[in-house]
């Protein structure tokens, strides 16, 4: 069993859609960020950044005792790794999909999150001029969609064309373009590789959870996805990154069995 410590943002959701692709048992450890639950000594001891999502394998590759594993991308790793899905091992595809994994961590993930930051603290009318900011990045927003796009129609004629980690990591953040006063028509291989991965099972359960989420959280259990194959979007496709309801109330957990 996987204990995933989670609450539902974008970070937390790309293990969701992992977990669910891989048809594994796992169990949602609630950790509301709002209230500083990231920040308790127990959860330092798993997560010595003070960030989730973090996960505990009862049953760990190798074997022995519970190993804990913070951040997404080893986390995604790890769980590709063990299952020998979703991350091809040749050392070309393989890296392929590793260096991809490493530019959401490095800049997906942290540009969009700063522009995210700086339009709700311009919101919010007391924070002084930010403008240079905001002009930053946006910028910084718009470029990653450009170096998305030329690489997406390489990958469409690549020999690489599998779904992989790489796409679940990087879809929760791909998919808020509509916040970040971005037109999706002005890329249209990122447009077509979100409305089709996004059709996948386990990516829209994943992006579905919290919605209107108040501040507790309640997790009860809901119909499973099946499993679908890792060569396929929807139920065929191409990968376009190289490889070349849930209720809410605090404090109940959802077992999330196989089927």
């Amino acid at each position: 069993m996987i204990d995933l410590y989670f609450w539902p943002t974008g970070n937390g959701k790309k293990i969701i859609i992992l977990l669910e692709e891989l048809g594994l048992p796992y169990t949602i450890k609630p950790i509301n960020i709002g209230r500083g639950d990231q920040l308790t000594p127990d959860f330092l001891k798993i997560s010595p950044n003070g960030r989730m999502p973090a996960i505990v394998d009862d049953q760990p590759m190798g074997g022995g005792a519970p190993m804990a594993i913070f951040e997404s991308g080893p986390i995604m790793m790890y769980l590709a790794e063990k299952t020998g899905r979703f991350w091809p091992q040749d050392p070309r595809s393989k890296y392929e999909v590793a260096q991809w994994v490493g530019w959401q961590l490095a800049n997906q993930g942290p540009k969009l999150g700063e522009q995210g930051h700086f339009r709700r603290a311009v919101e919010g009318g007391n924070n002084g001029d930010l403008s240079y900011a905001l002009r930053r990045f946006d910028n910084e927003a718009h470029r990653i969609l450009r170096r998305h796009e030329p690489r997406f129609v390489q990958q469409a004629l690549s020999r690489a064309g599998a779904y992989t980690i790489a796409d679940m990591i990087c879809y929760p953040w791909a998919s808020s373009w509509a916040t970040r006063k971005i037109e999706i028509d002005e890329f249209p291989n990122v447009k077509r590789w979100l409305e089709e991965i996004g059709e996948r099972p386990a990516i829209k359960k994943a992006m579905a959870m919290g919605a209107g989420v108040p501040g507790g959280i309640r997790l009860r259990s809901a119909p499973r996805s099946r499993p679908v194959a890792e060569n396929s979007w929807r139920s065929s496709g191409r990968s376009l990154f190289p490889r070349n309801g849930f209720a809410l109330r605090r404090g109940i957990c959802w077992i999330a069995g196989r089927r």
